[in-house]
This record gives structure tokens, C-alpha cells and sequence, in this order.
């Protein structure tokens, strides 16, 4: 028993490793062909370096739309605190999901809005060799609360990706991950999750 949970365990990592590999080189390749204005290329400690969670996303291609609406939904001051936080955040192609309208009028009235974006936001640190572990110690569940005290479902599907099931029972997957921040660690996804 305790030899297949430890290979399934290593099978977890292996599979985020590669699919880390993946993602960084799918990632490196966006930016290079980003338009010269764009910001380098960074690593997880030179990210931490531009500030906290906020200021990570708002230099960020990819996550610029969640800074966005978090400003949107005066959720800033609170996740400029010390924390730590760990955000689960859309990328900009999950939130091109959303339609205009719906997404316009979400931008204005933050009180719907903020419940939503503080669905996506846990609060701790939890890099990617901590969810492996925290995977690993529920047999291939983990459970995390948000800041509002909801839970995400974290799981590892067929394909050997990081899954987290929302509220509604839909699962989005973790595109990236450990973006670092001065308070914190950003985890990409590839939807947008409701509570």
C-alpha cells in the first residue's frame, strides 16, 4: 500500500515537473515574440524583486486582467498586506473567456466581484513542492481555504495535471506556477473559478 502511494506520489511530481518544462518554454516563446516594451523574462526571484502579488500581476502579460480586477473590486489594500497569499490566478485567455458584457459589468459593481476574486486567493504560501506534499499526504487530494474561508479541491486528473474544482464542480487546471512576490507565490490557471 505504501509503495503505490509512494509511486503515484512520484508520478505527481514528474508529471508537474514536465509539465512545468512545458509550460516555461510555451511562456518564454510568448514573451520573445512580445512586442519590445514588454518586461524581460523573469525568474521566480527576480519576480519577488517588483513587489507584492498586485504589483506581480500588473507587470505581467499574462495576468495583467486579474490586477485589473482586483483594483476593480478594491481588493488592493488587502492583498498588498504582509500576508503571505497564495493567488491562483486567470491568465489573460481565461478571462478573453468571459464575455464583454458580463466582464464590463463585474469591472462595476465590485461587490459581486470581489467574492469571485477572492475565490482565488488562499491565504499561506503554498509553492508547487507544497502542494506536492499536501498531494501527496491525502493520497492525491488536497484541500485549501481562501481568505474568505471557502475551499478549492486541488487533485491531479488523467493527464497527470494539477486540478482545482470549484464550488460549482467545474475543474480548472494550473498552467503555471511560482511566480514569486514580495508576500506571496502566483499559481497560473486557465479559468476562471466561482464560489
Amino acid at each position: 500500500m505504501k509503495k503505490s502511494v509512494l509511486i503515484a506520489v512520484a508520478s505527481i511530481a514528474v508529471g508537474f515537473l514536465s509539465n512545468q518544462a512545458i509550460a516555461q518554454t510555451q511562456d518564454t516563446t510568448k514573451k520573445d515574440t512580445a512586442k519590445t516594451t514588454a518586461a524581460p523574462a523573469t525568474t521566480p526571484s527576480t519576480a519577488a524583486a517588483s513587489g507584492d502579488v498586485v504589483g506581480v500581476m500588473a507587470t505581467s502579460t499574462n495576468y495583467a486582467p486579474m490586477a485589473l480586477a482586483i483594483k476593480s473590486a478594491q481588493l488592493e489594500p488587502t492583498l498588498q498586506a504582509p500576508g503571505p497569499f497564495t493567488i491562483f490566478a486567470p491568465n489573460d485567455v481565461a478571462f478573453s473567456k468571459l464575455p464583454k458584457a458580463q466582464f464590463d459589468a463585474l469591472m462595476k459593481d465590485p461587490a459581486k466581484f470581489a467574492p469571485i476574486l477572492k475565490y482565488h486567493v488562499v491565504a499561506g504560501k503554498y509553492t508547487k513542492a507544497d502542494i506536492i506534499k499536501a498531494l501527496g499526504a491525502g493520497k492525491g487530494k488536497a484541500d485549501l481555504k481562501t481568505i474568505d474561508g471557502q475551499t478549492l479541491h486541488l487533485s491531479v486528473n488523467d493527464k497527470s495535471n494539477l486540478q482545482i474544482v470549484d464550488a460549482k464542480g467545474v475543474a480548472v487546471l494550473v498552467t503555471s506556477f511560482d511566480t514569486e512576490a514580495s508576500n506571496g507565490v502566483i499559481h497560473g490557471v486557465n479559468g476562471i473559478m466561482t464560489p
